[in-house]
This record gives structure tokens, sequence and C-alpha cells, in this order.
């Protein structure tokens, strides 16, 4: 019986876990496959260098946290209300290395320091809010309007984790929760 081989979205994410630890210097070939418990020669067989690697992790995630949540949401069916409470329900529990929260930010701050990669997140942003000013726009008449509930969703998932206040006696879950009513209003 021959070796089971990695799969190559077990590298990927283990890459994800890297950039989000240390930045795209942390992306190392050797570190990954230790992280994993196997040898680099598996890494070989997917990829030809870290470059390429780096490459396939921009991929996956811009794939993964537009393209496929819009499928789940799309999938679901249901007018444009039900549609928002689902994205929301679906950012709201994104968690692991490709979905989550702390890819994101690392991607983001990587976009900081390389055009290429900015380029990438720009298209990434433009079409998640393109998504939701699709569904604004069936709940709301006024275009400024549906650019500032798209704006203030968006950030909100971006930007929620950043934030660290006390809420006059209320949990964070009850003012999201809140928010995401005043937003479908």
């Amino acid at each position: 019986m021959g070796a089971t081989r990695t799969p190559r979205g077990k590298w990927i994410e283990e890459g994800l876990r890297a950039l989000a630890a240390g930045g795209p210097e942390a992306v190392r070939v050797e570190a990954l496959a230790q992280a994993l418990g196997v040898s680099k020669g598996g890494f070989y067989g997917y990829f030809g260098s870290r470059g390429a690697l780096l490459t396939e992790m921009l991929d996956t995630w811009e794939h993964e946290v537009a393209d496929a949540v819009i499928e789940q949401v799309e999938g679901g069916g249901g007018d444009a209300r039900a549609r928002l409470e689902r994205l929301f329900a679906i950012a709201s529990s994104a968690d692991g290395p490709v979905r989550g929260t702390t890819a994101d930010l690392a991607i983001r701050d990587w976009a900081r320091r390389d055009e290429d990669v900015a380029r990438r997140v720009r298209r990434t942003d433009n079409r998640r809010m393109e998504y939701l000013r699709s569904l604004f726009r069936v709940i709301c008449a006024d275009e400024d309007d549906v650019e500032v509930r798209c704006l203030l969703a968006y950030s909100l998932r971006i930007g929620e984790h950043f934030i660290h206040v006390d809420h006059g006696g209320r949990t964070r879950a009850e003012v999201m929760e809140l928010t995401r009513n005043w937003l479908l209003r």
C-alpha cells in the first residue's frame, strides 16, 4: 500500500494559517511541511514553487470569500431579505483558515505592501459589494441608502474584530442583531 499524499487543499490551508500568523514571509515550504507532519517533497508534487502556492492561496481565498459565499446564499433561495439574513449568518460564522477573518486581515495587510495582492483585494471587495448592492437595491429605493447600507455591512464584516467597547448593558451579540435588523429595515 502506497503512502497517502497530503491533499493540495491542506497545503493551501496551512499556507493561509502561516500567512495569518506571520505574513507572507512566514509561508515557507519547510515550515508548512513540518506543520503538516510531512516531508516537503509532497509540496513539489502540487506546486512548482513557493510563488505558485502564494498564488493558489490568493485564488482560493478570493473564490471562497466571494463566489462560494454568493453561491451558498443564492442556493438557499428566498427573497432579498432572506438572502441578506443568510449572508449575514454566513459572514458572522465564517471560521477556518480560508473564510475566517484572520486570513482576510492578513491578506489585507499583505496588500498594503504588494500591488498585485492589492488588486486582488480590490477585485474581491468590489465583487462582494456588488452582490450586497444587488440585494439591498431590492429593499431600498434610494441609491444613497443602498450604498450606505452596503458600506456599513461590509465595514462591520472587516472591522468589527478591531472594536472592543462596552455596549451599555447589551451583549455584543445583541448589538450585532440590532445592527442587522437596522440594516434590513
